[in-house]
């Protein structure tokens, strides 16, 4: 029997506090920490079918209760060990945040396992571990925990949730909160924050299966789209603006999001269909009258 995991144990007793259950095969070939040391483990009563009786199986997840005893339960909870899904905190103590996954017991986020402290009422994307005493526990640092086998290649749309920030390296994603992925830096022209559900594109599948994400389309789609973002902007400024193709990439990034060469390519693309002209002091619309003397 193995806590953190859904099974199917046998029926060996029924009592008035409920079934006790017990491994139909007895017998674990390499024992584990989740393995319980214990020869039967109750299903309450409010838990027991109607028509339970010795020898029936049941399909059970087993944790432990208030009182750190082992208890077997049918309602399934939305991860198992080493498993990741999104739950919500339901309060945050002195030792943690407790998070709600649907069984009498809430899961214990500790301190040390949170990436970014977590309050009231966010959603957290955790992984399900076995602490160093043998007790259920939840961890944001989800890192080894996700998969890299997924069927996705390059250039496919996916969504997932943003689980940790490194600036050195990039936005660490839980596609589909099961596989792992990366935005690296480069590809980060919009301030993110760990939570954050996102769609992006797969841009490479490494060779570990680990997937490398970006947040812009194909080159040839992003082009018209930072056209006429910058368009956009230009004409609801009043036909100019002072930026060009000098102007430091950290001013591109902050008032377009984007990066100097895409911000270039924009420019170029709009100036080749005459919609706009390029000069040292700035870029203005063509046909619209603007109030820069210098221009």
């Amino acid at each position: 029997m193995r806590l953190g995991e859904i099974q199917e144990l046998e029926i060996v007793k029924i009592t008035e506090n409920g079934a006790y259950l017990a491994d139909p095969s007895g017998y674990t070939e390499q024992p584990a920490p989740e393995v319980l040391d214990i020869g039967r483990v109750l299903l309450p009563r409010n838990q027991t079918p109607k028509h339970a009786a010795p020898g029936m199986r049941v399909k059970v997840f087993l944790y432990r209760d208030s009182e750190d005893r082992p208890i077997a339960t049918t309602t399934m909870p939305p991860l198992t060990l080493g498993m990741v899904a999104m739950l919500p905190v339901r309060e945050v103590t002195r030792i943690g945040a407790f998070l709600c996954w649907g069984l009498a017991k809430d899961l214990l986020l500790p301190f040390k396992e949170q990436i970014t402290r977590v309050k009231k009422g966010d959603n957290v994307l955790v992984a399900l571990y076995l602490d160093k005493s043998s007790r259920l526990c939840a961890t944001a640092r989800v890192y080894s925990y996700l998969r890299t086998d997924s069927d996705y290649k390059a250039n496919d749309r996916v969504s997932g949730t943003v689980y940790e920030l490194i600036d050195s390296f990039g936005a660490y994603v839980a596609v589909d909160n099961r596989y792992s992925a990366m935005i690296p830096k480069q590809e980060l022209f919009r301030p993110l924050r760990v939570g954050d559900f996102i769609e992006a594109r797969v841009s490479t599948v490494h060779e570990d299966g680990k997937l490398a994400l970006s947040l812009r389309e194909q080159a040839h789609l992003q082009l018209t789209a930072d056209a006429d973002a910058v368009y956009e902007k230009l004409v609801n400024a009043g036909g100019f603006l002072p930026y060009h193709d000098k102007t430091d990439p950290e001013i591109i990034k902050r008032e377009f999001s984007l990066s100097k060469n895409a911000f270039k390519r924009a420019i170029g693309h709009l100036m080749k269909e005459g919609k706009l002209t390029i000069s040292d002091v700035g870029i203005k619309a063509v046909g619209m009258d603007s109030s820069h003397s210098r221009f």
